[in-house]
């Protein structure tokens, strides 16, 4: 997803707090809503005796309601000093991100670098309006590694391709998104070397940032609002890579697949029809679509298959579906989630 972030933080360099709220997106208010965050900014630079351009500002829920900022701005003192006596307590945070999520999203991981370990953790809110490049979603992962500005954001780019970028709810997107990255370097004081671009750690390094990112962009979806399981779709055979990931997501975003998929029923021409409607060539009579381990479809005809088996299958908490377009070597894979009638009743009442 695009990452968001601050206009008054300078590119490259550090960055102390992020100051966080839910419940307001701060969004389409205009100059106060510039106002509201820069002052916020402001105080927590103050309460943390730091630079304001060391300070993000984060906000998330209803678009164009203006920011109560007085509430936060007389907290954030308090906050200052509870986080600085209790700099573990990680569970509050991944609740107090919360909007329509019905539980915390959180994880960890770690890595070998130069035979010493390092560690990250992260954690994220979403459940709605999640598609790629803007959405509803923000995602803080912290590492005790030591890296430049320059590693952290080429290496969360690569990870987020495959991860928060492959992920989709509902086929829509919002205006507040964002993924940080923040490294503080304490692993250098038990020996851990700096990891490079270039250097041998940086493939394990990668590996246990895709591990925590990835872990966070399932529970988005699995808690997807409404969500009764998750879809792992996966297109082989596609022109090149790129064409793969446009007829994964057609798949992934259309709402016939979808409320199917809700019934657990394998309706495989919903699926061929996404694929063929995605603008990408390929000759459907030699394409092979399987639902959760079951070809429904092979080269232009249905083969026999039980459909008590494959409906009893659909509905578990995780279904797969595969299609090999068997025009070429792309592949891509994408995660969603079902459309029930939750998903309307949570939307249709949003505000009110």
């Amino acid at each position: 997803m695009h990452s968001g972030g601050d206009l008054h933080v300078k590119s490259g360099e550090g960055c102390r707090a992020i100051v966080v709220n839910s419940g307001n997106a701060n969004c389409a208010n205009g100059p106060g809503g510039m106002r509201a965050s820069r002052a916020t900014a402001k105080t927590a630079a103050k309460a943390l005796r730091c630079r304001e351009d060391e300070i993000l500002v984060c906000s998330t829920g209803v678009i164009g309601v203006p920011l109560p900022v007085e509430k936060i701005l007389a907290a954030l003192p308090d906050l200052s000093r509870a986080a600085a006596a209790l700099p573990g307590n990680y569970e509050g945070l991944t609740r107090a991100i919360m909007t329509t999520d019905t539980r915390p999203k959180w994880a960890a991981a770690s890595a070998r670098i130069g035979g010493k370990t390092v560690r990250l953790i992260g954690c994220a809110k979403g459940a709605g309006m999640i598609h790629p490049n803007m959405a509803t979603m923000l995602g803080f992962l912290l590492t005790d590694a030591a890296a430049s500005p320059r590693v952290l954001r080429t290496a969360l780019a690569e990870v987020a391709q495959r991860t928060f970028n492959s992920i989709t709810v509902d086929g829509d997107s919002s205006t507040n998104d964002s993924v940080l990255l923040l490294a503080n370097g304490a692993s250098r004081s038990w020996g851990a070397p700096a990891v490079t671009a270039s250097g041998r750690g940086y493939k394990a390094f990668v590996a246990a940032l895709e591990k925590v990112c990835r872990k966070l962009a399932l529970a988005i979806v699995s808690d997807g609002e409404g969500a009764s399981r998750v879809v792992e779709i996966e297109v082989t055979g596609a022109p090149n890579d790129a064409a793969a990931k446009q007829v994964a997501s057609t798949i992934a975003t259309s709402p016939l697949v979808k409320t199917a998929l809700a019934g657990g029923d394998p309706n495989w021409g919903r699926i061929l029809a996404a694929a063929g409607r995605a603008g990408v060539m390929f000759n459907p009579e030699r394409a092979v679509i399987r639902m959760a381990g079951i070809r429904v479809y092979d080269r232009g005809r249905a083969p026999a298959f039980d459909e008590g088996v494959a409906h009893e299958k659909l509905l578990r908490p995780t279904v797969s579906i595969v299609m090999n377009l068997r025009a070429g070597r792309g592949r891509a894979r994408m995660w969603t989630c079902d459309f029930t009638a939750e998903y309307i009743h949570i939307n249709a009442s949003y505000r009110t």
